[in-house]
């Protein structure tokens, strides 16, 4: 029997011996260009031919370079795409379900809490002028008003009310925002239509539309899933709508913001600042907007879950054993589409490539 093909098609800068895992279970590997990591690479027919012998696809983020139908409808023994990522927005999951592919992700706490941490972190940063203080200190400048920050919390002794925090997007990283934004006694706000009423009370936030949120929070962080529907939802309209003095946070996909329109608000004056992890196109250009707003704009290279005990380690578990499941035949865990298992089954179970 020939050894099954892994294609991995985006590596990990964690890796590691995972190659090594694949090849002591009988596995080949071929493995993407780093060049397709970049905008404006002419990538689909090389992928396509990589992807022509594979049993199997694995990697990280590769936006700029889908996994695209075409891709797809070439590799005939392909069975699974293992994403060691929360995100399968740079996979066409329909054609995928289509061709009876199982596509899996990795929504591991070390990746999505990362987020919220980093999240938090930006937050923070941006509210009490962390950044600007460090540096006219170091320039020899002692207590300057523009140093002065903003406090959260609401307060009873003096009837201070606090400020208000609008999540767009109450899933897992949104939820995680809300519980550690509890014991800051912040007024919360969370808006999202697919989820039940029960969530939005265990996390202590009150349910409303996206107008009211736009309207009332100081601070309008953005955690919704990319999908056809939210695709450069969050436009001139949205910022229009938003306080003067409100901050803008997008620690999701670059994807569901129209980076103009931001360009265009800040510039304007209709959002006093964005802290952005996440861009349309990345690396972020050098000739970005977005680089010329100063302290006004707090950026992040699309890292924000990497840290010290946490980053993408255990996703690239999860998706290594995903693949070795398919590839014995058997459905694995964290299946993103799972309306295909039934076509799944159909080609590949107890098909076994592997022991």
């Amino acid at each position: 029997m020939a050894r099954p093909n892994v294609f991995v098609f985006a590596v990990p800068s964690e890796f590691g011996d995972t190659g090594a895992v694949f090849e002591r279970a009988g596995c080949t590997l071929a493995w993407g260009d780093e060049g397709w990591l970049y905008p404006g690479c002419i990538y689909e027919e090389d992928m396509a031919a990589l992807a022509a012998g594979a049993s199997a696809m694995t990697g990280t983020s590769v936006r700029n370079a889908p996994i695209t139908r075409t891709v797809m409808e070439g590799a005939q023994r392909l069975r699974v795409i293992a994403k060691c990522t929360v995100g399968t927005d740079d996979v066409d999951v329909d054609a995928a379900s289509d061709l009876g592919i199982l596509v899996t992700h990795a929504p591991t706490l070390s990746n999505w809490g990362g987020v919220a941490e980093g999240a938090m972190a930006m937050m923070l940063a941006m509210l009490k002028k962390s950044r600007e203080k460090d540096r006219l200190v170091k320039a020899g400048v002692w207590r300057h008003e523009s140093m002065t920050g903003t406090y959260l919390g609401r307060r009873s002794e003096d009837g201070y009310p606090g400020i208000t925090i609008g999540i767009v997007g109450l899933g897992r990283i949104g939820g995680r925002m809300a519980e550690l934004l509890g014991p800051w006694h912040v007024r919360l706000l969370a808006c999202d239509p697919y989820v039940e009423d029960g969530k939005f009370v265990r996390c202590g936030v009150e349910k409303t539309d996206m107008a009211t949120l736009l309207a009332e929070s100081d601070v309008v962080t953005l955690h919704s899933t990319l999908t056809r529907e939210t695709r450069g939802f969050f436009g001139a309209a949205q910022f229009e709508a938003m306080k003067p003095m409100a901050l803008f946070m997008n620690t999701a996909r670059g994807g569901l913001v129209d980076q103009d329109a931001l360009a265009d608000a800040l510039a304007a004056g209709k959002i006093a600042g964005a802290a952005i992890d996440a861009f349309v196109d990345e690396p972020l250009a050098e000739d970005s907007r977005l680089r010329g707003f100063g302290d006004r704009v707090l950026l992040s290279a699309h890292n924000i879950s990497h840290n010290r005990g946490s980053g993408l380690g255990p996703g690239i578990a999860w998706a290594a054993e995903c693949v070795l499941d398919a590839l014995r035949g058997r459905i694995p865990g964290h299946v993103f589409n799972p309306d295909c298992i039934p076509k799944w089954r159909e080609r590949f179970a107890d098909n076994a490539l592997i022991d």
